[in-house]
């Protein structure tokens, strides 16, 4: 019996794939991906550097991939279901020994194997593009060996030591107090008074991430541990800096040193060099320092200074909060990270699959590609979405804390899991982080949808009975 259920299931699929083809859908989108993919190799230039056009090609190839193929999975899988519906061919199948769910895991396990040619085939062109791009453009050995170390890899990054300013706060609570620009009726509301505590937080968090001319910065890491197969092993300090008034070339003049400032904080004798660098970058921009690793001390401590040199410069620094300076270290190589980057396109199609398949149990063609196309755009734009409705007002915040939020959460996060953002920069995409993007996109959400769907089929008259 469950030989004939697979069987039923995949002649089913086979038979999806044929109507796909059919439809001739399929074969546009191959060409699409044929000719659109190359040339976005040659026409992509970036920042003009070759690192630079790797990483726009690869941010708009895996892009139009993914918008592709997402598309003719919405369009395949509703079309599917809704077209047998409509001519009645669904009667022909359901007469049969073969049960409503079988009918829909058939479908859906078509669209899926088709989805997944289309993105095995696009994958592999955007990698051997990737691989020609440095070629074509003649980098030579130092460039490949750059290329390799920051885009060609899967860096893993450490944010610095949270600086405590909670002391800080407390002390400018008391001040404040003092000069009775606090009331008490101030302290007695919770709402103002946690107003108030916020504001200063960030305000002493800023200090701690500013340098005025003269000034320096020291940022603490702690079990830095770099595993390199390499013989000079290297890492990398990213950073990004901005200035509260724009200076007219827009470039600050710094001195950085990185190593282990125990040793002359505290006069211990001299185990590890501090490797020391002048600089001149331009603001708002990232930036990537390479450090030899044997300036990690054995304990894995490792400190970044800043100076904004006082001569050179007339304003202050500030490294924005999130991004302003990582410490990044190889983790994984770059085939690897690709594959799994490709992996969460292919969590994407099943969801929408999914979703397809569930809309099209009882909404029409139209209307079904209409509410997929819509969950797809604001599942694509959710953190976005989130991030707006936080910024509003008290009363529309709250108004939207029992509305919309609650279904932006159920909606599956595309652009958190954006596989783009971490093959830019040569960022690690971990497997845990793809286990937890496969059990909350295909295990929990579109797994639900499915079964939702199935409970519907199961309950749904095919044909009515007439005299």
């Amino acid at each position: 019996m469950e030989i004939f259920r697979m069987k039923s299931i995949w002649a089913i699929a086979s038979n999806t794939v044929k109507q796909s083809l059919r439809m001739k859908i399929a074969v546009v989108f191959i060409i699409l991906l044929v000719v659109l993919l190359p040339v976005l190799g040659l026409v992509t230039s970036g920042d003009g550097t070759i690192k630079g056009r790797l990483q726009t090609f690869i941010s708009y190839s895996l892009s139009l991939t993914s918008l592709l193929i997402c598309l003719l999975t919405i369009v395949v899988s509703i079309y599917s279901v809704t077209s047998d519906l409509d001519t009645c061919q669904i009667h022909t199948v359901v007469t049969k020994p073969v049960r409503r769910f079988q009918v829909l895991l058939g479908k859906l396990l078509g669209v899926v194997l088709l989805g997944c040619f289309l993105l095995l085939f696009a994958a592999v062109l955007i990698f051997f593009v990737t691989i020609y791009i440095p070629k074509s453009m003649g980098a030579d050995e130092s460039g490949l060996i750059r290329l390799k170390n920051e885009f060609f890899t899967a860096r893993a990054g450490l944010a610095p030591t949270p600086v405590d300013v909670s002391d800080q706060v407390a002390q400018e609570m008391r001040n404040l107090q003092q000069k009775g620009q606090i009331s008490p009726e101030m302290l007695s509301d919770k709402q103002t008074l946690q107003r108030i505590i916020n504001e200063i937080t960030l305000a002493k968090e800023q200090a701690t991430r500013s340098a005025a001319p003269g000034q320096e910065l020291i940022w603490q890491f702690k079990n830095v541990k770099i595993k390199s197969a390499d013989s000079n092993p290297t890492f990398f300090v990213r950073f990004k800096y901005d200035v509260p008034v724009t200076r007219p070339d827009m470039e600050i003049y710094s001195r950085w040193a990185v190593g282990d400032d125990r040793q002359i904080k505290y006069g211990t004798p001299v185990k590890t060099r501090i490797a020391q660098f002048d600089r001149k970058d331009k603001i708002r921009s990232f930036y990537e320092i390479e450090v030899p690793a044997e300036v990690i001390a054995d304990d894995g401590y490792l400190a970044v200074g800043f100076l904004n040199i006082a001569n050179l410069n007339s304003s202050s620094v500030i490294f924005p909060r999130e991004d302003g300076i990582e410490v990044l270290y190889k983790a994984d190589d770059f085939v690897p990270n690709y594959i799994r980057s490709v992996f969460l396109i292919f969590f994407r199609m099943v969801f929408l699959a999914c979703l397809g398949i569930f809309a099209s149990t009882f909404l029409s063609m139209p209307v079904a590609v209409l509410l997929c196309l819509l969950v797809y755009v604001a599942g694509s734009a959710s953190g976005f979405i989130m991030e707006s409705f936080e910024t509003l007002g008290e009363n529309v915040g709250l108004l939207y804390s029992y509305t919309i939020k609650p279904i932006v959460s159920l909606l599956p996060q595309f652009d958190k899991y954006n596989p783009s953002q971490y093959l830019i920069d040569g960022r690690l995409l971990s497997w845990p982080f793809l286990a937890k993007a496969v059990l909350l996109i295909v295990c929990i959400k579109a797994v639900i949808l499915l079964l939702i769907g199935i409970l519907i089929f199961n309950r749904r008259e095919l044909a009515k009975i007439t005299v």
